[in-house]
């Protein structure tokens, strides 16, 4: 008895010592060990207990008999459905040192199969996107080099379309580019002083004549607020904010011409917030606003030229800047779309790169 408790007391410091989720049963399915890791998968392991009221599994439990039989590792895959869906790769195998007993081991892959579908996503998305401009572009070459060859009127309206289209594919190819370019850099943290509102003026600016052709007004009202930044970043993801604002969140027919730029500094903090008086956006499409090529109106938002990254893009500047994206919104009243930088400190930004 003393030989076998020493057994069983070496293989739970074994199983204790491993990084990845590891129970031990025995040959009637009892659990004879299981890690913290393992308990973490499956809160109601217990040792002594049998390994069906534990693990509500039915394809791990599928997997004892044939791996027992066979004497070869099974594996199985099963879906732990709940307010969050898991994914979770189990490993069945054979202990040559106790007949009958099995070793498994889990591995938790929702995190991967998140990432899957997100680039399975991605890439959907961005080849629809490219398709139907390109689509549209060879349908008016072919039409060029036949029917409309010598058409004067036609070749005009045409090539005036066909620049409209080659240019969503090229504004789509600059957002991709930007995206990745921030990702990667992710991790890094600007270090330039930037004056927030040294940004909002240049943007304002710049977007002046772009209010005027849709009989808008921008009031800036903005007061110093320095960061640690990436300048041509800030500036970017400024000019997302109020050019989304000019395109999405006006409404003449109710007198909704304003788009109001605020910058300051509250406690720690940078503020920039870019607020318009239109249509607002409806509460269930307010948690999905930053996903890439989500769109509340996908016919307005391509009849102005927008490749559904904007939003995703002030994201993850904001991310990269140690920020934070908020957005209100009331339909009827409008949206303000807010950032919050921390302002820059003497140690700011001095952290290595890596």
């Amino acid at each position: 008895m003393a030989q076998e408790d020493a057994a069983r007391e070496a293989l739970t410091g074994l199983v204790d010592a491993l990084d990845v989720a590891t129970i031990v049963v025995d040959a009637g399915d009892v659990v004879v060990a299981a890690n913290a890791a393992a308990r973490e998968l499956a809160p109601a392991l217990r040792v002594g207990a049998q390994l069906a009221l534990a693990l509500r599994a039915p394809q791990v439990l599928d997997a004892l008999a044939p791996a027992r039989a066979s004497t070869t590792a099974q594996t199985a895959l099963w879906r732990e459905r709940g307010a969050v869906e898991r994914v979770i790769a189990a490993r069945v195998a054979p202990l040559a040192s106790a007949p009958g007993a099995l070793a498994l081991t889990l591995t938790d892959l929702t995190e991967a199969h998140r990432l899957e579908r997100m680039r399975s996503d991605f890439v959907a998305n961005a080849s629809h996107e490219l398709r139907t401009p390109l689509a549209s572009l060879l349908g008016f070459i072919e039409t060029l080099q036949g029917p409309a060859r010598d058409d004067a009127a036609a070749r005009a309206r045409f090539l005036e379309i066909m620049r409209a289209q080659a240019a969503r594919m090229s504004r789509l190819i600059d957002d991709l580019l930007s995206l990745s370019r921030i990702e990667q850099r992710a991790h890094v943290r600007p270090r330039d002083a930037v004056d927030l509102a040294d940004v909002a003026r240049h943007v304002v600016e710049a977007l002046g004549p772009l209010a005027a052709r849709r009989g808008a007004t921008i009031a800036l009202a903005a007061e110093p607020a320095v960061v640690a930044g990436d300048r041509d970043e800030l500036v970017r993801m400024t000019e997302n904010l109020v050019e989304n604002a000019l395109k999405y969140g006006l409404d003449p027919e109710r007198g909704a011409t304003a788009v109001e730029v605020g910058v300051s500094a509250e406690g720690r903090d940078a503020r920039l917030v870019v607020r318009d008086f239109g249509p607002g956006v409806a509460p269930e499409h307010l948690p999905r606003l930053t996903e890439r090529f989500y769109r509340v109106d996908p016919g307005k938002s391509r009849a102005e030229g927008g490749t559904g990254l904007g939003l995703a893009l002030v994201k993850h500047v904001a991310a990269r800047h140690g920020g934070r994206l908020t957005v209100a919104s009331r339909l009827g009243e409008g949206a303000a779309f807010a950032v919050a930088i921390p302002l820059k400190t003497e140690n700011s930004g001095m952290a290595p790169d890596v």
